[in-house]
């Protein structure tokens, strides 16, 4: 808004500007599809397709009604003006969850999953400008335009799903970042050509590139590559809506500009409020929380409302007024948020006042975040095996009690989730990274930073309860391993010897319900998210197991362990 004409006027050119930038929100939606995996979706689903979809469809026909009822729009303008509206800023949610540490809240996860869907119906309403736009023109629904969009859309489907693929398995052979980062580009900026030439949006074949390309084997890789560059468009796209903003209108019409930004807050704020409290189960303060982190508009408002006034379907006027009212409000968005924050008592959180260590290491193999109980014992053993590691920890008082106790050469303080410091610890050279810190939240968070940097390391992680493992497993981390899971087993072989039965018995009985816990784990996976068929598996589980150590103790049974007992009881299958 300082540097655009409005006001010191040292930009001009903000059209040339804001068609660089636009191709940020492009990379946006790609890395958007890129994380939307089928499985991930699957298990989210509840509250992805239940509040999300309610928040969506409740706020459009509200807003959509007013527009039509009260303002006189025609009913496509009032479609696309509701539809938009109805969306917040994910750039500014996420961000804001991540700063506050709440992500992994109840609240901070229901607002995840209405973001992801606002992203997904972002989707649709953007395509639907042009159909909108061009069956008004023509006074009828224009059946040669639908079937193009649909024609392109199945061509970029199927050859992306038999071009891809083998496209970016003969440049993984290369083995050059700077022909995968350009391959990457070139897959995004072709998609989006062809649906420009076909005169369909780039956004939706940015969106769809990436979801052929969420389950391969190279999601990683290519998020890595693309996120620089669109961290700085999309930072560019701001800028742009800020320079191109009538300032103006603000000036002449400052009630009515103020008047759009409070009824916009007030009506999302009321309609999320009772969606977190009923739909979500939320506490009363966390559903507050959730209406002041969502009531904004968002960044893909912007991109639906310009289209909408290219293709003429709103007002120039129109389109301005929106522009500024959802701009204040997401101006507003983080102000409210910390004043709630306040309000509620909300305890903040100590960062630490000194940087991370600098780090002097020699081709470390192994990176080990958290050097708490955990973490030492593995330091340890590969101590003794002479094995070159490099330990990482974000505790002040935990460094210096173990400094007190000897000089040690390969630990150091810091955040492990900073880039610069797994830069500075090598982990590109590494083989192993062992995540052993004790928070569930800080060890997820870098899980996301190791598998999108580092994308070759294979990531042994510690895991806190089922919960932890679950979602450790959506970062492709395979078989986390539970704190508390061998030495409860190993406690429970104690207690059956120790009531009298035979170690090889009480090792057989402990063997058995690991492995089928082990298989329970992964069955469950598949529906964490919905309680009912938690609860259902549990039950089936429990008697499983119950049948087959009542298959034990038939006669038979008895008569071969008496005969030998060395031979193992019923079979594992």
């Amino acid at each position: 808004m300082a540097i655009g004409p409005q006001a010191l006027r040292l930009v001009s050119d903000t059209e040339g500007i804001a068609a660089i930038s636009e191709f940020g929100v492009v990379l946006m939606l790609f890395v958007i599809g890129l994380e939307l995996s089928p499985q991930r979706l699957w298990v989210m689903r509840r509250s992805v397709f239940g509040t999300g979809l309610l928040q969506v469809l409740g706020t459009s026909a509200v807003i959509g009604v007013v527009a039509w009822w009260l303002l006189g729009f025609t009913p496509g303008a009032a479609l696309i003006v509701g539809g938009s509206l109805a969306l917040s800023s994910t750039a500014f949610g996420l961000q804001i969850l991540g700063e506050r540490k709440e992500a992994g809240s109840a609240y901070g996860r229901q607002a995840f999953a209405i973001l992801l869907f606002q992203d997904l119906a972002a989707i649709p309403l953007i395509a639907a400008v042009p159909l909108l736009a061009s069956s008004t023109a023509h006074h009828g629904f224009d059946l040669a335009g639908t079937l193009r969009t649909v024609g392109v859309i199945v061509a970029v489907v199927v050859g992306g799903r038999y071009l891809l693929r083998p496209v970016f398995r003969f440049v993984a052979k290369a083995d050059a970042v700077e022909v995968s980062t350009a391959t990457a580009l070139l897959v995004v900026m072709g998609v989006a050509l062809l649906m420009e030439v076909a005169g369909v949006s780039v956004t939706l074949g940015a969106f769809l590139a990436g979801v052929l390309l969420a389950d391969s084997e190279y999601r990683h890789e290519l998020e890595s590559n693309i996120e620089p560059f669109k961290g700085l468009l999309l930072g560019l796209f701001f800028i742009s809506v800020g320079m191109s903003m009538d300032i103006s209108l603000l000036l002449r019409e400052p009630l009515l500009v103020l008047g759009l930004v409070a009824a916009l807050l007030l009506l999302k704020g009321a309609l999320l409020w009772p969606l977190g409290r009923i739909v979500g189960g939320l506490e009363r303060s966390d559903a507050l929380r959730l209406a002041v982190l969502l009531a904004c508009g968002g960044e893909f408002a912007f991109v639906v409302l310009k289209l909408a006034d290219e293709q003429g379907l709103i007002a120039v006027r129109v389109h301005n007024l929106l522009v500024l009212a959802i701009t204040l409000s997401m101006a507003l968005t983080p102000l409210l948020v910390a004043a709630l924050a306040k309000l509620l008592g909300a305890r903040k959180v100590r960062k630490p006042a000194r940087d991370f260590d600098t780090i002097v290491a020699h081709s470390p193999r192994v990176i080990i975040a958290g050097y708490g109980r955990m973490g030492q014992i593995v330091a340890r053993v590969l101590r003794a095996e002479g094995i070159p590691f490099v330990a990482l920890d974000h505790s002040v008082e935990q460094m210096d009690l173990i400094r007190r106790f000897g000089r040690w050469n390969d630990i150091f303080y810091g955040d492990p989730a900073r880039p610069e410091l797994l830069r500075a610890a090598q982990a590109d050279k590494a083989e192993v990274f062992v995540l052993a810190s004790d928070d569930p939240e800080s060890s997820l968070h870098v899980a996301r930073v190791v598998r999108r940097m580092y994308p070759h390391l294979k990531i042994v992680a510690r895991a806190r309860n089922r919960q932890h493992v679950w979602r450790l497993m959506d970062l492709g981390i395979d078989e986390p391993i539970r704190e508390t899971l061998y030495s409860s087993l190993k406690m429970t072989k104690q207690a059956l010897i120790a009531l009298g039965l035979t170690p090889e018995r009480a090792m057989d009985r402990v063997e058995r319900f690991r492995r089928q816990d082990a298989d329970l784990i992964k069955a469950q996976y598949l529906v964490y998210d919905d309680e009912a068929k938690l609860v259902q598996t549990t039950k089936e589980a429990l008697a499983d197991l119950d049948k087959l150590f009542e298959a034990d103790d038939e006669p038979q049974a008895r008569e071969v362990r008496e005969r030998d007992p060395d031979t193992p009881l019923t079979s594992p299958d």
